[in-house]
Parts: structure tokens; sequence; C-alpha cells
């Protein structure tokens, strides 16, 4: 049995949210970037916010030179001071621009930062929330963005900031007069998201899913699941785990929760928060809900019962807070998918145009069924799927592939992969569905646009790693306007200073 639905308010009745106290405008004073720290400051400086990349560094930043895979931030702290940086926090003595904020480790300052500004956070009546899941961890995280600043103010991560350097550059910087703080967590090795978690002290924890995503590292089903599960471990007392009730792996969730409440979501009749029914088109799902034995609807401007489900998870969160559900689906119909998370929008081909479902972000085998489903209800002369590697599947990886083939039959009128592993789908679709297949989306690329025609729809996705923004880029570029000359901010701005978040989910 799961322990009591916290309860919300009444429907009419909106929980009442503190007010935040004065506060110092700046993020960080010298004071405390010092103490979070235990660094030694050059000179005293203050900061507005905190970046790792000079290319989106806003003036009033610290910047913090990490030391990246073949790639050291230390090259670029000169260059980011030039661009208005309040200061940089390095370890290294590689420019004698000033001022600068000397550590022993620059990531490990990053994670003191985090750790400090989440402790400060706790003066407060803040609640930090934390996502994690093989599929969903993103959209939900948007989904809760805007659902909690409906409320109160909100700070969540951003893109997909959810690894050992991601998480503690959202933690700091959350704004001091944040009530709400969204954290991603991911992973793709054991042992990756116990510290994590540990580090944002959720109030509570979210798992959306699990899937076979990454089970080339973890070696089986219930092994991801014992890693998701461990985001737990990091609760705050009488903090509340958020779990999918229709999942297979349930119960081994489940009993990783002693000692938090439990809530559940999921199309399950003994969910807490449940999907009752949703209905599709190509334009978004009308979906009921039953929370707690009360009863809503909302339409959500994102198909697929998947986004139904991200929804559900949302309003689940909605509930463990104690918040006003009516008000939170009020602020989620105003919801819209992500680029390169289902974004969908008119591209031009020929003398008219087509519909491009951009997920180009990353792919697994349900999120690939997720996004065939969509194209599916797309109404179009023809329904392209244009779809690449699924990465870090292991030995699984060719049957993984091929086991696409019926959601491809059932939804595509032709298809277009490329990389070693989507020959597998490739071959194993009749052919006459077989458009074409290459190495990489490169070579990939401008077969798919020169196949693109007028009331096409076009579904683009892949893992990550298999650039399948390339294609994008390849289908839209003759119709962008052509760019400016370029300055110091522009093309040939300096590479980010650090990795990109790659492989955690």
């Amino acid at each position: 049995m799961t322990q009591p639905l916290l309860q919300p308010q009444p429907l009419n009745q909106p929980q009442p949210l503190n007010q935040p106290q004065t506060q110092p405008r700046s993020l960080w004073t010298a004071t405390e970037l010092a103490e979070a720290t235990f660094g030694v400051l050059s000179q005293p400086f203050d900061a507005s916010g905190v970046s790792i990349d000079t290319r989106s560094l806003t003036p009033g930043d610290l910047f913090v030179a990490l030391l990246g895979e073949g790639r050291d931030g230390h090259a670029f702290a000169a260059d980011a001071l030039a661009r208005g940086a309040a200061g940089a926090m390095v370890h290294a003595d590689t420019t004698p621009a000033q001022p600068v904020l000397r550590v022993d480790d620059t990531l490990a300052g990053l994670s003191r930062l985090g750790a400090y500004a989440r402790a400060r956070s706790d003066a407060g009546d803040f609640r930090l929330i934390a996502v994690t899941g093989s599929v969903g961890k993103t959209t939900t995280k948007e989904m809760l963005r805007g659902v909690l600043a409906a409320f109160a103010p909100t700070h969540a991560a951003a893109a997909s900031h959810n690894n050992h350097w991601g998480l503690p550059l959202t933690l700091a910087r959350t704004p001091r007069d944040a009530r709400f703080c969204i954290a991603e967590i991911g992973m793709n090795h054991a042992g990756e998201i116990a510290p994590l978690a540990r580090l944002a002290r959720p109030h509570v924890a979210v798992i959306t899913s699990i899937a076979k995503a990454h089970i080339g590292y973890l070696g089986s089903i219930e092994a991801i699941a014992d890693e998701k599960a461990s985001i737990i471990a990091g609760l705050e007392p009488g903090g509340t785990a958020v779990l999918p009730a229709d999942s297979a792996q349930f119960p081994r969730l489940k009993a990783r929760a002693h000692g938090a409440t439990v809530l559940t979501f999921g199309a399950d009749p003994a969910a807490d928060v449940r999907l009752v029914h949703s209905e599709a088109d190509d334009a978004g799902s009308l979906i009921h809900v039953d929370i707690a034995g009360r009863t809503a609807s909302l339409r959500l401007s994102a198909p697929g019962r998947h986004m139904a489900m991200n929804a559900v998870a949302t309003l689940a969160v909605v509930a463990a807070l104690g918040l006003d559900p009516i008000r939170a689906i009020d602020a989620l119909e105003a919801f819209v998918p992500l680029a390169g998370r289902g974004a969908r929008r008119d591209i031009r081909a020929g003398c008219g145009t087509a519909r491009l479902l951009d997920e180009s972000y990353n792919g697994n085998g349900a999120s690939m069924r997720a996004a065939l489903d969509v194209l599916r209800l797309q109404p179009a002369r023809r329904r392209i799927a244009v779809l690449g590697d699924m990465l870090e599947l292991g030995d699984e990886g060719p049957a993984e592939h091929a086991a696409l083939a019926d959601a491809v039959i059932n939804s595509a009128d032709c298809l277009f992969t490329c990389g070693p592993l989507m020959r597998n789908l490739f071959d194993a679709v009749p052919q006459p569905l077989r458009a074409a297949h290459a190495a990489n989306a490169t070579e990939l690329a401008p077969l798919v646009a020169a196949a693109l025609a007028r009331g096409d729809a076009i579904l683009v996705k892949g893992s990550l790693g298999s650039a399948m923004k390339h294609v994008i880029d390849a289908i839209e570029q003759p119709f962008r306007p052509t760019p400016p000359a370029t300055t110091s901010l522009g093309p040939t701005s300096p590479a980010p200073a650090s990795p990109a978040p790659v492989g955690a989910v």
C-alpha cells in the first residue's frame, strides 16, 4: 500500500505561498563565493549568474573554467572576462586575467557552490523537485517549470543539465527568491545518480519511466531500475517518491522507497494520480485525469500517450506539493514541446510546406515507438521516418533496432536510416518502405532534403551521438535567412569550455 496522498488545497483555494524576503541583488556576493568554494579571491567581486560557456555568458556572470574532454576552460577565462564576466573561477595559473576566484579544482568548486546554494535555500519554504527516468525527464521538467511558475518564482535546469557538472550548475544558479527548483538527474553508468541526489536533497523525487536506455552499460532492465531508484536515497526526511505505477519495475522501485511517502501515477486503476483516458490527434491530446478522487480534463498541445503520461507525472508532483490541481492544469495547457524533443513546425518544401517532428535529441526503443505513433497521427501526403542509431544498447543493439519494424510499418510510408545499427531496421521493413540508408547523418541529410515534398510529415529521431541535427539543418537550411557578418559573438566564438551533457539520461 502506498502511504496517504498529501492533501491538496480545495480546487478553488490555491495554497498561499510566502512572499520572498528582500534579498541582495547579486546571486553571489564576494563573501559567499569565497566561503562556498573555500577559494581565494584575487579581488572582491559579486556575481549575478554562473556560466561555463563563453558563448552563452551574460555580463556579470562568474565564469567557471571547467576541464572538459579535450578542452580546458582556463583557455577561455580571459575571453570570458573580456565579454563582461564578473570574475573567473580557476585552478590553474594559465592567464594573467583578473579578477579570479582560485580554488583547488574547478569542478569540485562548482559542486561546493551548488551545495552552498542548496543549503542557502533551506532558510525559507523552498521545495526542490528532482526528476530522473529513462524517457521523459526533460519534458516533465519543462512541464513542471511552467506549472510551478504559476504558483511562485521557479528555477529549473537549463537544457539537459543533468550530470556531474550540470546538476551543480543548476543549483548554483538558483535565484535567492526561488520557491521551487526543478533539477534533472541522469546517468549512463551505475553509481552516478545517488551522489547527485544527495547533493540536490530533493523534497520530491520523480521517476518518469524505466526503459532499456544504457542497457549496454548496466546489463539489465533491473539494474537500470535500481540505478534510477537510487534518486530516492537523496530525499529529504518526509520527502515523497513519485513512481510510475504502470512500469513492470514498479515493485522494485517501491521497495527502494522505504521511509518515503510513495505517490503513484499512471493508467493503473490503483494509481494515486491516474490517466483515465486520452484522445490524441495530430495537434495534441485531450486528457482526463483522476487526482486522488477528483476528476479533471485538459487539452495538451502535444500529441502522444507518452506526452499525456508526462503530464500526469507533473500533476502527481503538484499533488505531492499540496498545490491546487486546477490552477496547475491551466498552466499545463500552455506547454509546447521542446526543439529536439517533439517540437512540431512547418518547413518549406517545394512550392508549399511540410510538417517537421523534431525528435533529434535522443532515442531509445520506448521513445522511438512513441514518436512513430505521433507520426502516424499526422495528416500528410507521405509520412517519412528518418531514424539514426540508438546507442549504448550493448549486445541487444541489433535486435532492439530490428524490433522497431512493426512500429515503422504501422506509422510511416517511407523510411530513411543511418548508422550501422539502423541497418538492422532498414533490412527488416518491407522493400517498398525503404527509401535510403547511409553510413551517418551527414551522408543521409542531402538525400532526405532532396526527397522532401509539399504535404509530407517528417519525423527525425536518433540518439544524440547519431547527430540527427545534421538532417534537421539540411531540410531547414535553404530557407533560413543569411546570417550577418561574423562578430566576436558569432560563429567563430570559442567552443564550450566543458563537455556538452552527452549521454546522461
